[in-house]
């Protein structure tokens, strides 16, 4: 799933202010929008490490010598698979 830049904003505001309410941090206004941004940037970082993941398990089961569509029983297992081991290899799992 993608997430919007609004969503995205509105998660790190969330996250923030629940931060912020049950005590784990104490921030000043000033280090507010500071805070969100990195936030924001977490989250950037995580998708474009899952859409890096995705484009390597497409091109590898592209390169099959017999044609797999996609949607198919058969490519949909190939793909959790292949994710599962992408996911393991960087340590997500």
């Amino acid at each position: 799933m993608r997430l919007s830049e609004e969503r995205i904003s509105h998660l790190s505001h969330l996250i923030l202010d629940h931060l912020i309410d049950k005590g784990f941090l104490f921030v000043t206004e000033i280090k507010e929008p500071a805070l969100r941004r990195k936030i924001k940037m977490v989250f950037l970082g995580e998708l474009r490490k899952e859409d890096e993941i995705d484009d390597r398990i497409r091109k590898k089961i592209a390169s099959y010598r017999r044609n797999i569509p996609e949607g198919s029983s058969e490519w949909n297992i190939l793909y959790q698979r292949f994710y599962q081991e992408e996911m393991g290899k960087a340590g997500s799992l």
